[in-house]
């Protein structure tokens, strides 16, 4: 599966776009962080990845098709979407909150079977957090929720996962623990798709990257290539080091470090 984004402008209101000619992809078993200054447009790009708001110009193919007149239930079989922010409403139980990305596949009105209870299950476990089933799910953490709200996608079996900040406002072992769900998600053959403020991140998945920025073309590629001193400089106004590493594996990593 891949998802092409072609020559997009994206915004609210016509003529006026956030972002302009906005060029990328991703494939089954990658990761692609998009990375850019608050106000940039990396929400709006989503919104209009998804279809919530109509592109300007330009289009989202999926294999070459173009998606712009697909049903809301078809794009929910190919796309879950995870917003930054979530303010649960009623005190569910973990479990049934999970329940509910199987909504496009019961229907409003319809009875789950023993296979959506058995995917919901499957995609808890996916996210380590099985234990907390049984769980109010206004009671859990911050970490918890974030968690809670990816197996909700996962339990949608989407092909595409689209995640907004997921690591807004965690702590940092949090942090890590989403990062390293991530990539096992990638790992897996889901293709992923996430905004974040921290470049390393993107060192830390291994991905492709875009980076928006406000007053310049945007940039695609590696995170090797796009996360660069010169880039950073350009896109965030702030001095940067690239700093390299071996890892317990042997492998080579990279932190992008600000310079005082």
């Amino acid at each position: 599966m891949r998802l092409e984004v072609q020559d997009a402008h994206c915004g609210y209101v016509q003529g006026e776009a956030v972002q302009r000619y906005v060029n990328f992809s991703v494939e089954s078993g990658e990761v692609c962080c998009m990375l850019g200054p608050n106000g940039c447009g990396k929400s709006t790009v989503f919104k209009s990845i998804l279809g919530l708001i109509p592109l300007q110009s330009g289009r989202v193919t999926v294999d070459g098709e173009n998606i712009a007149k697909w049903s809301p239930s078809r794009m929910a079989d190919t796309m879950a979407y995870v917003s930054q922010s979530h303010t649960p409403p009623f005190p569910y139980q973990v479990k049934d909150v999970v329940l509910l990305g199987r909504i496009n596949k019961v229907g409003y009105m319809g009875q789950p079977s023993a296979n959506d209870y058995h995917i919901v299950e499957n995609a808890m476990m996916d996210m380590g957090i099985y234990e907390l089933r049984d769980k109010v799910y206004t009671d859990i953490s911050g970490g918890e929720l974030q968690l809670v709200m990816i197996a909700r996608a996962l339990a949608q079996q989407p092909q595409v996962l689209v995640l907004d900040e997921p690591t807004a406002a965690l702590d940092y072992g949090n942090v890590v623990r989403v990062i390293d769900k991530v990539r096992s998600l990638a790992e897996r053959g889901y293709a992923v798709i996430m905004t974040t403020h921290s470049p390393d991140h993107a060192f830390m998945c291994n991905s492709n990257v875009v980076l928006l920025q406000k007053d310049n073309p945007m940039k695609f590629g590696r995170a090797v290539d796009i996360i660069t001193e010169k880039n950073m400089k350009q896109a965030y106004g702030v001095n940067v080091k690239i700093v390299e590493f071996v890892n317990t594996k042997d492998e080579i990593m990279r932190m992008c470090s600000p310079v005082f």
